[in-house]
């Protein structure tokens, strides 16, 4: 069961060991990313149970991501705490997320779809990412931003309504411990 959340438990702890994991089962993030990835990946009774038990997590920390969500590798949740995630959106690998946090869709207009967010995206507490959007590689969405158009890589993203800044390492010292 463990080795589906592995590459989530090294982006908190550094490690992989039984001691990171007994650590991780104490933090809300990972737990429930461990029963996220574990209702997604599993099959049978085991699925049923990891998904009872997502759903219990999910509003005892009120976190709203469905375990079919596509959520790449290395996976951080920094504070839990009123997160949604639109079951459509795609997260790519090394990504963190913190509270307040919402990526959904847009139902209608040029941008109606959901967001898809590439690898080393950091998105700050109570950021909105919402729409058909793509968020490129090594992106930073600072606290309280509302982001509702494409942004290339390697960009901070800024305010509502969201403006974008070039920068080489824009993610640099906010994700650590990245899974290759």
């Amino acid at each position: 069961m463990l080795k589906y959340s592995k590459p989530d438990l090294f982006r908190y702890y550094g490690n992989t060991g039984w001691r990171s994991f007994a650590r991780g089962w104490r933090t809300p993030g990972y737990r429930y990313i461990f029963f996220f990835r574990l209702a997604g990946r599993s099959s049978g009774l085991l699925k049923l149970i990891a998904r009872l038990l997502l759903k219990k997590y999910s509003i005892r920390y009120g976190i709203q991501i469905p375990y079919n969500t596509n959520i790449g590798e290395g996976f951080y949740i920094g504070h839990f705490g009123t997160i949604v995630v639109n079951e459509g959106a795609i997260i790519g690998k090394n990504c963190n997320i913190a509270q307040g946090v919402t990526i959904g869709q847009a139902n209608r207009g040029k941008g109606k779809g959901v967001p898809v967010l590439g690898n080393e995206v950091w998105i700050g507490a109570n950021a909105v990412i919402v729409g058909n959007v793509k968020i490129g590689n090594d992106v930073l969405i600072a606290p309280n931003a509302y982001v509702n158009f494409d942004v290339p890589d390697h960009s901070i993203v800024l305010g509502n309504p969201g403006t974008i800044r070039s920068s080489e390492a824009a993610t640099a010292a906010y994700i650590n411990r990245k899974i290759g």
